[in-house]
């Protein structure tokens, strides 16, 4: 049986950054529960199972850094060498009386590290390369969702392993797509500049190279190679363009942190 492997989130809000991490004044996690990934499980994602239940699964501390602040994890400097090699497991209570939107999950998310981890950091404006995500001079090939506004947007990335990715994508802004790309996909930031304000359904399959998800799939043969790669995958199946730049980011450079706490 072909084994796959779940990369993504369901979480996926712009979260901006400048100068020194502010006293978060936004609810914590009720209570959770952090525990070290399975040695046997290659899934990676992060989604609310219910209304009020948490989880991210197979995250090393640098990965939740990049999703709980909306970075690419190559901007992400400094640390020890656990931050790297270590994955968790994240099960975790929500409060409130209604499921948290977008921004309150990653403000829990970002308490969470600083309670938890210990998570202490400064930023540094770098100049990086980038990727500029636009529409193609076809247009769009983008069908607009008929979900409510309030659902939960899914992207989740299935891979199989030297063979293909495929992406479907449910009530996704194109904001949330950019971040999901240079958050657990691409080795750079996306920036989002389609002026494209809809939330849209659609499924996207490429075939990945090394610089995608932090170079640790297994290479695809040539003979299993028949999707096309990322680049060209934008533009034939949504009619979107992803062109390399430079741009100036907030960079983060954690100053210290430690592993979890005990439950």
């Amino acid at each position: 049986m072909r084994s796959l492997l779940l990369v993504g989130t369901i979480i996926s809000a712009a979260v901006s950054v400048f100068g020194q991490t502010p006293p978060s004044k936004a609810p914590g996690f009720e209570v959770a529960t952090i525990k070290p990934t399975s040695p046997d499980e290659r899934a990676r994602y992060m989604r609310m199972q219910s209304a009020h239940q948490f989880l991210a699964k197979g995250y090393t501390l640098r990965f939740l850094v990049a999703a709980a602040y909306n970075l690419p994890p190559r901007a992400i400097s400094g640390g020890a060498d656990w931050i790297d090699f270590e994955r968790y497991d994240i099960l975790a209570a929500t409060p409130g009386e209604t499921r948290p939107n977008l921004d309150e999950q990653l403000a829990m998310l970002r308490n969470l590290l600083d309670e938890r981890f210990k998570l202490a950091f400064h930023t540094e404006p770098k100049e990086l390369p980038v990727y500029v995500l636009t529409v193609a001079r076809s247009g769009i090939k983008l069908k607009e969702s008929t979900a409510p506004q309030d659902q939960q947007p899914a992207l989740i990335s299935t891979v199989y392993p030297a063979e293909r990715i495929f992406l479907p994508a449910r009530n996704a802004t194109m904001t949330q797509f950019a971040s999901m790309l240079q958050r657990g996909v691409l080795d750079r930031p996306v920036v989002d500049k389609t002026d494209l304000s809809a939330r849209y359904d659609f499924d996207l399959e490429w075939t990945p190279d090394d610089t995608q998800f932090g170079g640790n799939l297994p290479p695809v043969p040539p003979q299993n190679a028949v999707k096309p790669d990322l680049f060209a995958a934008l533009q034939q199946q949504l009619g979107l363009r992803l062109d390399s730049s430079r741009a100036e980011i907030d960079a983060i450079v954690i100053e210290s942190v430690q592993k979890p706490t005990e439950n």
